[in-house]
């Protein structure tokens, strides 16, 4: 019988798969925004979703010493969030 690492078992918590996850999305997201130009894409909604999936495994282990990566995943998310929405703040702000 082959055994699995309990990173790859997905109902079994892992507190390295969810930041694999975020830190390897925020990295994705860099680089598909093109960071300093930021250019438009609809593709970070698939790092935002694989972050909130990463931040969801690491909020399942929930006592104070994990509070910190929970902070780290809001953070990547937020910044995900920051590079999806920012190259359409000109375009609503000139209608």
């Amino acid at each position: 019988m082959l055994m699995r690492p309990a990173i790859f078992d997905i109902q079994r918590k892992s507190l390295l798969r969810g930041s694999v996850l975020v830190l390897g999305s925020l990295f994705a997201a860099f680089r598909l925004a093109d960071f300093p130009r930021n250019r438009a894409t609809l593709l970070l909604i698939i790092p935002f979703l694989l972050a909130a999936v990463g931040t969801w495994d690491t909020i399942r282990f929930y006592h104070g010493g994990v509070l910190l990566l929970i902070y780290m995943d809001l953070m990547a998310l937020a910044m995900i969030l920051f590079l999806l929405l920012y190259p359409y703040g000109q375009w609503i702000s000139t209608r």
